[in-house]
């Protein structure tokens, strides 16, 4: 029996429909519009005023470590926090000349969610190039991560079922 090789991910998808585009498309888009930024370069900006804000999910700041100083913004909610014209805007979203500079895990989502501030207004939007991790190798300061929490050694372990008598 001869052997079959695998289709690719381009021959398994369907055809798109007219008018969208593929994420690295959206991706490039998205990067054109940035004037993205080193982990460096972000770090020098933050000292200068810049806002730093870590757009990781809960679980992956507790699991990676974050960036002192950093303003936490899930993605979810992240034009809402920062469109001046939002009742729900943080006190730091005072207009739409402040610099922002967006974190992700590596330098993906950041790029899509500068570009959505960018899109409400906030020209000065960016990201850093890399993400978290770049900004770890480049040895600038980080906290974490945090340790999975243990039991007390004091009580005693909770089994399955309940106690034994």
């Amino acid at each position: 029996m001869a052997q079959q090789t695998p289709a690719t991910a381009t021959e398994r998808c369907p055809v798109p429909p007219p008018g969208s585009r593929g994420i690295d498309e959206i991706l490039a888009a998205a990067r054109a519009r940035l004037r993205r930024l080193d982990p460096e370069q972000a770090h020098l900006a933050c000292r200068g005023g810049a806002l730093l804000v870590d757009i990781r999910p809960a679980a992956q700041r507790a699991a990676q470590g974050t960036v002192p100083g950093s303003l936490v913004v899930e993605r979810n909610v992240l034009e809402w926090r920062f469109d001046p014209r939002c009742a729900a805007r943080l006190p730091q979203a005072t207009g739409y000349d402040v610099p922002v500079i967006v974190l992700c895990q590596e330098g993906y989502t950041s790029s899509l969610a500068a570009a959505a501030l960018q899109d409400i207004g906030l020209h000065r939007a960016t990201d850093v190039v890399g993400g978290f991790a770049a900004w770890q190798i480049a040895g600038l300061p980080t906290l974490g991560p945090t340790p999975p929490t243990r039991p007390s050694s004091a009580a005693p372990p909770v089994t399955a079922g309940g106690a034994l008598r």
